[in-house]
């Protein structure tokens, strides 16, 4: 099949380029090369890839593909407290101008498959999400991740545009930029700073390993229902303090909370992350890598 992948050069987006390429399909990568894309790849120079690089919301033609994999996007939560209009842009805008692209096409329309977040729904102190559940987004990263989505059905039920969501909790893993939790723990601890904490650092996550989770969001191409959405989970749920204990292990280091500096919370904090992905077992998926922090370095 021939993939189109917004967002290829990203952290989760990357993994799924090497994932198809693996798998034998060809790929079309759409990328701005913003500061957290890859520079340079290993399969740059590989036969069955080709990188554009254009904005998603400037983009004008949609290149012949059997499916559009939307990864791109601005994901940072303290960003878009910082500068929320960047992620309307990047993530509500961009699926806009995607979805008239598509629906401008009369035949062979590809299959508009989205990526988005656990964070669409909010926060929840027990129990767990499902995809039944209403969104509640708490800040503005999540509030353009829930308004794309929010166009993508409008679109499936105006226009007959097919997609599939995912929704996915926190993912971690190799390539990820510095400003998320996990590689900011480890520059910290190899740069001899102290690991800024919000709050207490009680928060909790559900963490996901990034290869887990496109080979979650590929096995729903194929076994999944069209115009379904999919949570993608781990149940793996750790405070960011947990998260830190995990990582300073990699690095024999016993005492933890020497390495850590308390901040003031973020605005709007959410208290805890929690989706089912028993919809997504019921198809045949389960995590590989399903307790703790897995080193992936």
């Amino acid at each position: 099949m021939k993939f189109l992948v917004t967002g290829g050069r990203g952290f989760i987006g990357s993994h799924f380029v090497n994932l198809s390429l693996n798998k034998g399909h060809k790929v079309i990568d759409i990328d701005k090369i913003t500061y957290a894309a890859s520079k340079v790849l290993p399969w740059d120079k590989n036969k069955d890839y080709e990188l554009i690089e254009e904005d998603i919301c400037n983009l004008k033609h949609l290149p012949v593909c059997d499916v559009i994999f939307n990864f791109a996007a601005e994901s940072h939560v303290d960003n878009s407290i910082e500068s929320p209009k960047t992620f309307f842009e990047s993530n509500t805008k961009s699926v806009f101008n995607l979805l008239e692209l598509v629906k401008g096409k009369i035949y062979n329309r590809p299959l508009f498959f989205h990526i988005s977040t656990d964070e669409v729904y909010g926060d929840i102190r027990e129990a767990n999400f499902t995809e039944k559940d209403k969104l509640s987004p708490g800040n503005p990263y999540s509030a353009s991740k829930a308004a794309a989505e929010m166009f993508i059905l409008s679109y499936n039920k105006t226009f007959g545009i097919d997609y599939m969501i995912t929704r996915s909790s926190n993912n971690y893993g190799s390539r990820q930029y510095a400003e998320k939790l996990i590689p900011q723990i480890i520059y910290s601890l190899e740069n001899n700073k102290k690991i800024p904490i919000h709050g207490d650092g009680s928060y909790i996550r559900d963490w996901i390993y990034v290869e887990d989770n496109v080979e979650a969001i590929y096995h729903i191409l194929f076994n999944g229902k069209k115009n379904e959405i999919y949570n993608i989970s781990a149940n793996n749920h750790l405070s960011n303090l947990e998260v830190v204990k995990n990582v300073c292990e990699w690095f024999k280091i016993e005492n933890y909370l020497n390495h850590v500096e308390f901040i003031d919370n973020r605005l709007g904090q959410d208290i805890r992350y929690s989706i089912s992905h028993d919809k997504l077992k019921n198809i045949g998926w389960q995590p590989k890598h399903k307790k703790g922090i897995f080193k992936f370095i």
